[in-house]
């Protein structure tokens, strides 16, 4: 059905980059999801497809000059030509050789640098990187785009669109080109924060499954939950940033996220899995499974993870900070030791105070690991879950039977956490004998 000037105001890309044919020519609107409104036209040439994309978009081309256009390319093909052939580039003025320029110097001031280089490898190059870098279009950008929108990977387009909107404002800054084809264009897909947090019945059911993964990936997902630290600094620990004489795992500043080194202080639950590592001898990585290079099985790891789980709802392993987080807050950790604990810059310190206070909070941090770590003890134990869980169903109760007793045992248990350890032993074994008496 040919196009109209009114299906072409209300056409919509509906899911993704969506292509209308105008039924004449191989003439077709392109409609990208936010919304800017293109000509391309589709023919064949000695027997494979070809596609050229018109010089203007709509409405600077209206839908009669796109006809005239793309009888003009029909023309040309029967005659013969191949109106999509170029001449070929001069190497020198390609993306290609801008962008190893580019990457040069983006990977010596980044740690993200190896992401972006597999982006460019992936992604861009294939699409645009034998095009002179002048001639990159608007469309072109949208065209590398859309192969991972129509695949149902929005945030991997956004994080390739980044990338090249970077890329060309690089270039601009450098005078290599007086403006950037991607300055006007908008996030390909719509992004939305993560909020999952594991509840502690899941926590359980991973700390479990962890213990049964095998190594070295069994102990990785363990320090996760024990440290609360990202995946890729556990990941790549190595034997000289631990001191076990000071009880401190110190995550240097090249592999921290925020650029900052990070001070980790070491719990007994820490040590002892660590200590638990099958290591190879000679190799200056804990996790590792030949010895030259950090842990790289993620991906197939977390799928058999997943299979012996079954959660309902998907989840990552960086879900694991937001629940570690989500439960030192609710151990009554103060915000901004979380924040360190995390290495974040939250801006509950800021103004003056972030510029004098140098405090490292260790002592702090030390303390709430602690507690978190012995309350994990308590969730990953089925009896001592259900007691918890009933004690702080009375507590939210506010009012009836049973609430000043959970608020004096919930009060108990708090102090426990952040008591010494004979203290804490001494609480933990009346909770092991409550919590047989409920859960049975």
């Amino acid at each position: 059905m040919a196009l109209t000037d009114k299906a072409i105001r209300t056409a919509k890309a509906v899911g993704g980059r969506k292509e209308y044919p105008d039924g004449k020519d191989g003439l077709y609107l392109v409609v990208q999801p936010s919304d800017a409104k293109s000509w391309a036209v589709r023919y064949r040439f000695d027997g494979k497809p070809r596609k050229v994309t018109l010089p203007l978009r709509y409405p600077d081309m209206g839908l009669a000059a796109a006809r005239l256009a793309a009888k003009e390319i029909a023309l040309q093909v029967s005659k013969g030509t191949d109106p999509a052939a170029k001449v070929q580039p001069k190497t020198s003025d390609t993306v290609r050789t801008y962008a190893e320029r580019f990457l040069a110097a983006y990977k010596a001031a980044r740690k993200s640098g190896d992401e972006v280089q597999r982006q460019f490898d992936k992604l861009i190059l294939p699409a645009i990187g034998g095009k002179q870098i002048h001639a990159v279009t608007p469309d072109d950008i949208a065209d590398l785009l859309a192969p991972s929108i129509e695949a149902g990977r929005g945030i991997m387009a956004n994080r390739t669109f980044a990338t090249v909107r970077r890329f060309f404002s690089w270039a601009v800054e450098n005078r290599i080109l007086k403006e950037s084809p991607a300055g006007g264009l908008k996030m390909p897909a719509p992004e939305k924060s993560r909020d999952r947090v594991l509840s502690w019945d899941e926590v359980a059911a991973l700390w479990a499954a962890a213990g049964r993964a095998g190594q070295p990936y069994g102990p990785l997902v363990r320090m996760l939950l024990l440290t609360a630290q990202r995946r890729e600094e556990v990941t790549c620990l190595r034997d000289c940033e631990v001191d076990k004489a000071r009880t401190v795992w110190t995550i240097p500043a090249d592999r921290a996220k925020n650029g900052k080194e990070h001070e980790v202080p070491l719990t007994k639950a820490m040590l002892a899995e660590l200590d638990g590592v099958r290591r190879i001898a000679g190799s200056e990585w804990v996790f590792t499974t030949n010895g030259a290079t950090s842990f790289q099985g993620h991906s197939k790891c977390k799928v058999r993870l997943d299979e012996e789980l079954g959660f309902s709802e998907p989840w990552r392993l960086h879900d694991i900070r937001r629940t570690v987080a989500t439960g030192l807050a609710e151990l009554r950790t103060p915000i901004h030791v979380i924040e360190a604990i995390l290495n974040h810059k939250s801006g509950q310190v800021s103004g003056i105070a972030a510029v004098y206070n140098r405090h490292d909070y260790f002592e702090e941090k030390a303390q709430a690991l602690v507690a978190w770590n012995r309350f994990l003890e308590i969730i990953c134990d089925d009896k001592l879950r259900t007691l918890y869980d009933r004690m702080r169903s009375a507590v939210r109760r506010r009012e009836g039977i049973g609430h000043d007793r959970a608020v004096r045992y919930r009060d108990l248990l708090m102090k426990s956490l952040h008591g010494d350890e004979q203290q804490w032993q001494r609480t933990l074994r009346r909770a092991r004998i409550a919590g047989a008496l409920i859960h049975d």
